[in-house]
């Protein structure tokens, strides 16, 4: 089997884990890192489109070849959209998710306060941008559920401890296991997508 060598814009050795895992055999991943490319790209996008692009075309200009990134974002009904954009420092610039759970569950708490029929309804979704020989490809992936009261499990990344997927009821995304979340998450959806127009393309070659 011709394995097709990659680079995925980031740095989280859980998102590349994933990656690994969905993408199969047939790919082997590298990091930016790998290349000795270590400082942080920039992602300045008002959307999760904008960033993704933007984190793909920096691993383009710097290396020059085939790469993809994504975006990926909570968003919370009730708070209008948000982290959304924003989700990996909502609480600050230091990408600390303890901090980041702590202001999206005291926020809907506040709501829910002055109005206890306030919605936890929300969604995760990602963004992936996929440069294949200097093309520009992007896949999207959601996953719903609803945000719990409390943290749970000791699993997944990110927002997973407060995250209740519609397909676990009661449970949290940190509580499953990863071939669980793969098989619903959001990114996993995007990077499935993106894994059947690699292999499209490639027996067209």
């Amino acid at each position: 089997m011709k394995v097709t060598k990659i680079v995925f814009a980031t740095g989280n050795r859980g998102k590349l884990r994933e990656a690994s895992e969905i993408l199969g055999e047939g790919f082997e991943l590298f990091t930016p890192a790998d290349y000795g490319l270590t400082e942080d790209i920039p992602e300045t996008g008002l959307t999760l489109e904008e960033n993704s692009l933007q984190k793909a075309e920096y691993i383009f200009e710097h290396l020059g070849c085939d790469c993809f990134a994504d975006d990926t974002g909570l968003e919370v009904e009730a708070l209008g959209g948000a982290p959304g954009v924003y989700t990996a420092r909502y609480a600050g610039e230091g990408k600390d998710f303890g901090k980041n759970m702590d202001k999206v569950l005291a926020e809907l708490s506040g709501l829910e306060t002055k109005d206890p029929s306030t919605t936890r309804r929300a969604r995760f979704r990602s963004v992936v941008t996929l440069i294949l020989d200097g093309e520009i490809h992007q896949f999207e992936g959601t996953m719903d559920g609803t945000i719990a009261r409390e943290k749970s499990g000791r699993g997944g990344f990110g927002y997973d401890p407060i995250f209740i997927p519609d397909e676990y009821p009661g449970l949290t995304a940190a509580d499953i296991t990863e071939e669980q979340k793969n098989e619903i998450s959001h990114r996993g959806k995007a990077l499935r997508a993106m894994a059947g127009f690699l292999s499209e393309y490639r027996t067209k070659r």
